[in-house]
């Protein structure tokens, strides 16, 4: 009781000021800004491609000899086999918006990625400064129904194989999606820290996660306080690397426009804000798993100290470190792999890549989290193995008492 008491009087504190730096921070809405109409700020309508012809390139004038003439070079061969080819013109009407109904042409050449074909559903971007004939254009493939089927599917493998538990992690994702967006992404638009507003809503995701999945116990409480740990130890290095790298966070397109849209937004800070969020999902997994691998331990045999409780539970830890580690590496370098690709094709030696800001953020966004799974894994191995070990059967006191007289004064009267 006394260990249980200490461990509600860190969490309900921590619970209380997470619940006011959400109500302090709460944005009223992401901000307005003007469109600038071009890449992800466009305006876009759901289209049907109706129909699909084949034409000449030529006669449809969609590529041609480069201006220089110069048809030696990679990019004026491609011209040239592009013009003696055979494009498709596509018909696309606009199923949605003021214009809906309303029909254009499309030409798509033989070397395009993506092929249109009759009965497809696309997306088309509007631009409506652009000429009448030009405010169209097909930007992408809409991709809605099969998204939507696979995530039905995941839900349905979730709650029957989860059951109860398993319903429990979908409402528990729904609500961190929801403080997601509509807590961190605007109130980081609106110009606050995204430090803060990063910690504060990862420890909101953190507490509603655990306890909505895993119930009001001793056993949750210890996982929370594992992950609550290992998360104030990523944010301090994260902090200390991120400024002593000189890491800027504005690496590429997307960060760019963000900072040319937001100005005032830390991009830094918004660097180690994904990191923590980032590591926060891989930190849940390892600190549930530690301590309900030490309560079942206990259960095994409850004459276990805490001392052999951390030995055996460490072992299982060990494990765990290895794949989640690896897991972790892997994760981001295949989401920076056409990045590798490029340094590969460059021939560039090891130092300059991994020097390189692009690289560098990667790395240091995978060691950092790296080292506070690691150390959640003792951490959270010794603090279920403390509070488990404390416990005592509900008989033990009477047997115990029932057993001291027996060592007493009977035992001295029968000896003499």
């Amino acid at each position: 009781m006394h260990l249980r008491k200490v461990i509600a009087a860190v969490l309900i504190p921590f619970a209380a000021a997470v619940l006011v730096g959400l109500v302090v921070l709460w944005p009223g809405g992401a901000p307005a800004h003007e469109r600038t109409g071009v890449g992800f700020d466009r305006q876009t309508q759901d289209a049907t491609v109706t129909k699909v012809v084949e034409v000449s390139c030529k006669e449809a004038g969609a590529s041609g000899v480069p201006p220089t003439g110069d048809t030696s070079t990679a990019e004026g061969s491609s011209a040239v086999q592009q013009e003696q080819g055979t494009c498709k013109r596509a018909t696309i009407r606009v199923d949605s918006g003021d214009d809906k109904g309303r029909t254009f042409t499309e030409i798509v050449q033989p070397d395009q990625s993506r092929q249109l074909h009759e009965g497809q559903k696309v997306v088309v971007a509007y631009e409506p400064s652009a000429p009448k004939d030009l405010q169209y254009s097909v930007t992408d493939v809409n991709r809605r129904l099969p998204m939507a089927l696979l995530a039905g599917i995941f839900a349905v493998a979730v709650v029957v194989v989860g059951r109860l538990r398993g319903l429990m992690a979908l409402i528990s994702l729904a609500i961190s999606f929801m403080v997601l967006n509509f807590f961190i992404l605007p109130a980081i638009l609106q110009g606050s820290n995204p430090l803060v507003v990063a910690v504060v809503g990862a420890s909101a995701i953190m507490l509603i996660a655990l306890y909505l999945c895993h119930g009001l116990s001793a056993r949750t409480s210890v996982a929370v306080l594992g992950t609550l740990i290992s998360l104030l130890l990523i944010g301090i290095l994260g902090s200390v690397f991120i400024d002593w790298a000189a890491l800027t966070g504005n690496t590429d397109d997307n960060t760019g426009l963000i900072h040319g849209l937001y100005p005032t937004i830390d991009m830094s800070g918004l660097l180690l804000a994904g990191i923590i969020i980032g590591s926060l999902g891989v930190l849940d997994d390892v600190t549930v798993t530690q301590t309900s691998a030490v309560w079942e331990l206990h259960e095994a045999n409850p004459s276990m100290g805490w001392r052999g409780l951390y030995r055996a539970g460490i072992r299982i830890g060990r494990d765990h470190i290895a794949s989640v580690v690896n897991t972790l590496v892997l994760a981001y370098a295949g989401a920076a792999l056409p990045l590798l690709l490029l340094f590969s094709i460059a021939q560039s030696s090891v130092g300059t890549v991994a020097n390189s800001e692009l690289v560098a953020e990667e790395i240091v966004r995978t060691l950092v989290g790296s080292i506070g799974l690691v150390a959640s894994v003792p951490v959270t191995t010794a603090l279920a193995a403390l509070v488990v070990s404390a416990d005592r059967p509900a008989t033990e006191p009477a047997l115990e008492a029932s057993a001291l007289p027996a060592r007493g004064g009977r035992g001295r009267r029968r000896k003499r």
